[in-house]
Formats: C-alpha cells, sequence, structure tokens
C-alpha cells in the first residue's frame, strides 16, 4: 500500500511505533479474568492435591486410627502458606515469561506493562503476590479505586495492565507496508 492513501491511518503495531500514532489496547474484562484466574486454580490445585496425597502416605499407615486427622490438624497453617507459595510461584513464572498462564492462554488474555511489553520478574512478582495471598482484598480495593483500567491494587503498585490479545486475522489487517 502506498503512503498517499487519503483514508485514515491504521493504529501502530506498538506504542511509540515508527508513525506515532496512539494504540487501542482492549482491557481483559473481569469476567474473562475471573475464568482465567479458576482454570489456573483448578490446574494448581490439582498439583497440590497431588502432591499433599503423595506426602500423606506415611501417614496411611499409621498405628493410630486418628493419625491423619492429626496430622492434618497439625499442618493446616503450612497447607496454607505451601499452597499461596505454589500459586506465587506460578503466577510470577509465567507473568514473566510469556505474560500468560494456562488460563490466560486459554482466553486470549495477557499481562504486560502500561506500555504493553513483557513485565520482569520483580513487577511479575508483585502483580502475583496479591492474587496468591490476598486475592478478596486486591480485587475489591481494585474494583473500588482502579477500575478505570480494570486494575487489582497489586496490579496498579506493579503498574501492570491485563489486556485482550488481538485474534490472528485481526493482528495482520491492520498492517501498512511502506517503501524506503
Amino acid at each position: 500500500m502506498d503512503s498517499s492513501n487519503n483514508g485514515p491511518p491504521p493504529p501502530a503495531t506498538k506504542i511509540g511505533g515508527e508513525d506515532n500514532f496512539p494504540v487501542e489496547v482492549i482491557l481483559a474484562s473481569w469476567t474473562d479474568r475471573f475464568v482465567a484466574w479458576l482454570i489456573d486454580f483448578i490446574i494448581v490445585s490439582i498439583g497440590l492435591g497431588v502432591l499433599f496425597a503423595l506426602l500423606a502416605i506415611p501417614f496411611w499407615f499409621s498405628y493410630y486410627s486418628n493419625g491423619m486427622a492429626l496430622a492434618h490438624n497439625n499442618l493446616e497453617p503450612f497447607h496454607y502458606l505451601l499452597s499461596s507459595l505454589a500459586f506465587f510461584g506460578y503466577w510470577t513464572y509465567f507473568e514473566h515469561t510469556s505474560g500468560q498462564s494456562i488460563g490466560k492462554r486459554l482466553l486470549n488474555i495477557k499481562t504486560t506493562d502500561m506500555s504493553g511489553s513483557r513485565v520482569d520478574t520483580k513487577t511479575a512478582a508483585i502483580e502475583s503476590f496479591g492474587k496468591s495471598f490476598l486475592l478478596p482484598l486486591d480485587v475489591i480495593l481494585g474494583w473500588l479505586f482502579t477500575n478505570n483500567k480494570r486494575q487489582r491494587i497489586f496490579n496498579k503498585i506493579s503498574n501492570t495492565l491485563v489486556i485482550k490479545l488481538r485474534s490472528k486475522d485481526e493482528q495482520t489487517e491492520n498492517i501498512r507496508y511502506r517503501k524506503d
């Protein structure tokens, strides 16, 4: 396509692009984010269930009839901490490496910094902390104070967004070719 076209120019593919046109960023809906979280929660919970079952094998064969209940009661705080750390590690890893956990990948959404770039490990850790340890508080305060960009509080603190990705067809239809 020739640059003498009188129609509106297509948006640049990233902020600060060659043409310096604003980019439309589609914020992921709270529903998509919740469904992605739920998928991730189920996946990690299944993995943790298997891990905890394996760790409990020695108690299955205990000579004490209440050995399993006693072990469960004594390990309850450890269970919460280990589960939260597993979720924290899962989300930090995926948010840093690709911006997409398995749930986000299935729903075609992604975590980015405010300019649409991949987040670093520290930013991913800050962003993941809220949903791993303080999710209800993180979401409720986010709805109250940062809803214009659909950010949880820890998204706001880490300067991250969750965006809806364009389908492959939408990504290629607005490409403009220019000769030098």
